[in-house]
């Protein structure tokens, strides 16, 4: 591993973030705030009096992008004190901790603060390197093999007080002067030092060691080509999740391992993935037997005091279908998927250099059912409405198309988002560039958004086009065809290909169809534009009748007015607006409400109609105009 240090700061406390920052920008160090890093200084209390203070990371914070704030400043001395005590659960050491603060607006202290206590050094680095974790998830560990006397071999014991007060009985004869590190089994890596430099040079120095050991492993397997729909009826058996699909070479290997069944289920690499990987993967696709596993591995622990987490997978392994990662969020999905690649690695790694071994059932489902992690669940808020879910919206880069994505994400949905012009994808965004007409780019885009997300539960078709006042009488066919191509045909094929998707969706499919004011009251000059939504508004209300025995809703609304899309510049505007004898502000509001319809507003209703609200009604038609009185 290389060494990046470049030069140091003249404040203890910026060397560390430096440290910190270095360590976390490692994925085969640190993952998804995964680490710790401490200092201890000496500073001036308010009265003027010198105090030692540990500088410890805070809750919440990751190492890759840690600041000076994202420290917590705690009184030394009591720390130490607490470390003496015979007993200390973990949540009074949360709040013991808390109390010890110098400042009140300090995040939480990490939970294995204690053990940057009793190490005396003024530095203090933990990682959860991959290479180290090899040498210690072994039947046969290689850590002294590999190190020799330079670290101290701590035991595996479950972060906090425990594990504090473990090693500093360890310490007290094998902390000497010739020791630069401590590795704790099945854990990770603690290296220290006078400055943060030293502990980091230590740190790069003992996991460069292990990977040299290790060596490289380089099998790699091509992806199998799989249907769509079957990741989407797997989704359906888990229930409202994000299933990301995840094929690379390294990935398919691993998948295709001949004893894959009993390599991936000997647990995690470390005990704190529990938490986002459960204790272990499904092998193949029967997700009930997963769940009577982990309801009885649930009633062999627990004590009587736990509330059972559900039992869903969060990482599925199968020949055919590679590795799919389960989370109730994309993000969640994407760290499982973070995680267990390094985990293949390791597994991969461990293999070749003897025979890998995770910790026992009882200790990891103790991680797992841990009293803090639980508390954090009793604290959590109520998910967003759509969480878990998965939307598709055509026309998703601008006007109404893009507020209806800005309005489903707001509620938790993940979207897939079609567009001429592809917008820039995130965590929860999958945008392609597709044109809707052509029928074998939405399907590859479909798989591709499965892919991503496992399945569609939301379809919402906003592309369209108004190809401009032309009296019927000098229409050309060549207009008429593509208006009705995008604006009829493609949603008609886009209902075809959508529909065993959403009739797969966990919470029932929904579909909002845009279509226009020019449905019930069409204006001269717009021939076809009317004709293609009147057509899309009837192909809605066939789809109502159809899939309504397939739990899916099917409505319509009819937008009016929509000033703030790409159709109107602000020339057009005033020249309307002069035809009608009005100011443009008049002329944006020129209805009963006398209110200006926004795309966001259209975006909020077509989202609030794919929600419970709207459970109850399908085949609806609902204007957002501000009220006309032509429709009314």
């Amino acid at each position: 591993m290389e060494n990046r240090w470049a030069e140091s700061c003249p404040d203890p406390l910026d060397d560390c973030v430096r440290a910190s920052r270095l360590l976390g920008a490692e994925p085969d160090l640190v993952l998804h705030g995964g680490g710790n890093t401490s200092v201890k200084v000496t500073v001036e209390d308010i009265t003027g009096e010198p105090v030692e203070v540990l500088y410890v990371k805070g809750s919440g914070w990751d190492l890759a992008s840690i600041e000076r704030p994202g420290f917590a400043p705690l009184r030394l001395d009591r720390l130490r004190r607490l470390v003496e005590l015979e007993e200390l659960p973990d949540g009074r050491m949360m709040n013991e901790l808390r109390c010890a603060l110098l400042d009140a607006k300090a995040p939480d202290p990490s939970v294995e603060t204690l053990m940057h206590v009793v190490l005396p050094h003024t530095s203090v680095l933990h990682s959860h390197a991959d290479a180290v974790i090899t040498l210690t998830n072994q039947r046969e560990p290689l850590v002294k093999e590999v190190y020799g006397d330079k670290v101290v071999v701590v035991p595996y014991v479950m972060p906090g007080f425990k594990l504090a007060r473990t090693a500093a009985e360890l310490f007290r004869d094998q902390l000497t002067d010739d020791i630069v590190g401590v590795v704790l089994m099945n854990h990770g890596l603690f290296t220290f030092g006078g400055t943060a430099q030293e502990a980091y040079d230590r740190h790069i120095r003992l996991v460069t060691q292990a990977e040299e050991h290790i060596g490289h492993s380089a099998a790699t397997a091509e992806p199998v080509l799989v249907d769509p729909l079957a990741i989407a009826r797997l989704r359906h058996e888990i229930g409202p999740m994000i299933v990301s699909r995840h094929t690379d070479p390294e990935v398919m290997a691993f998948v295709n391992r001949p004893d894959l069944a009993d390599v991936a289920t000997r647990g995690p690499a470390t005990p704190d993935h529990v938490i986002r990987t459960k204790r272990i993967p499904l092998v193949g696709t029967d997700i009930d037997a997963f769940r009577t596993a982990y309801r009885q591995y649930f009633a062999e622990n627990a004590t009587g005091e736990e509330v059972m987490l559900d039992p869903e997978p969060r990482v599925i392994l199968d020949p055919e279908l590679g590795m799919l990662t389960v989370g109730k969020r994309a993000k969640d999905a994407d760290i499982a998927a973070d995680i267990y690649r390094h985990t293949i690695r390791i597994v991969e790694n461990a293999e070749r250099i003897g025979t890998y071994q995770g910790l026992p059932a009882k200790d990891l489902f103790d991680m797992e059912y841990w009293e803090l992690e639980q508390a954090k669940l009793r604290l959590a808020g109520a998910p967003a409405e759509f969480t878990g879910e998965v939307a598709l919206v055509t026309g998703a880069a601008s006007g109404i198309g893009k507020a209806c994505v800005q309005a489903l994400r707001a509620k938790g949905a993940s979207v897939i988002g079609l567009d001429l012009t592809a917008s820039e994808s995130g965590t929860d965004y999958l945008g392609l560039r597709v044109d809707v007409t052509d029928t074998q780019a939405v399907r590859q885009a479909i798989a591709q958004g499965v892919d991503r997300f496992g399945g569609i539960d939301m379809v919402i078709p906003s592309a369209g086009v108004f190809p401009g006042n032309t009296p019927i009488a000098n229409l050309d066919q060549a207009t008429w065809r593509r208006t009705l191509a995008v604006n009829t045909d493609a949603i008609a094929e886009l209902f075809t290909q959508v529909h065993p998707f959403l009739k797969l969706a966990p919470n029932g499919g929904r579909v909002v169809v845009i279509a226009s004011k020019n449905v019930p009251a069409p204006g001269p000059g717009a021939a076809a534009y009317s004709a293609s939504k009147a057509a899309v508004t009837q192909l809605a209300r066939v789809a109502a009748l159809e899939w309504a025995a397939d739990g899916i809703r099917v409505n319509t609304v009819h937008p009016d007015a929509v000033f703030d899309t790409g159709l109107w510049t602000s020339e057009v505007l005033e020249q309307r607006a002069a035809h009608y004898g009005m100011s443009v502000g008049d002329y944006k509001r020129r209805n009963l409400l006398k209110t200006e319809v926004t795309s966001a507003g259209v975006g909020r209703l077509v989202a609030e109609m794919c929600s419970r609200t709207f459970a109850f009604t399908t085949g609806a038609q609902v204007p957002v105009d501000g009220g006309n009185e032509r429709v009314v």
